[in-house]
């Protein structure tokens, strides 16, 4: 399985939003802090959905359980191609 690609951490992103919410306090529109910060709107909008109310702490636990779940779910994808191997093996179809 390919990783997507990603530019941001999950801390970086939320640093950035907290930056992001100071210049929308000094009266800058999404545009301008879109391109202060050097992300699309878009991207900007896809990070408030998803990290909006986190602090880095907080987004740094939610990485490692991103990672964590990816290894167990590698360590699945084997054990279930093990079993597969074994079951044709024991009805001797090899």
């Amino acid at each position: 399985m390919m990783k997507k690609f990603s530019k941001h951490t999950p801390e970086q992103i939320v640093a950035k939003l907290e930056q992001a919410d100071k210049l929308k306090a000094e009266g800058k529109t999404n545009g301008e802090v879109a391109r202060e910060l050097q992300v699309s709107e878009a991207t900007l909008s896809r990070w408030r959905r998803t990290y909006g109310n986190m602090d880095r702490h907080e987004a740094k636990a939610l990485k490692k359980l991103r990672e964590e779940n990816e290894k167990l779910k590698a360590l699945l994808g084997q054990s279930e191609l093990e079993k597969a191997a074994l079951r044709e093996l024991a009805e001797g179809n090899f």
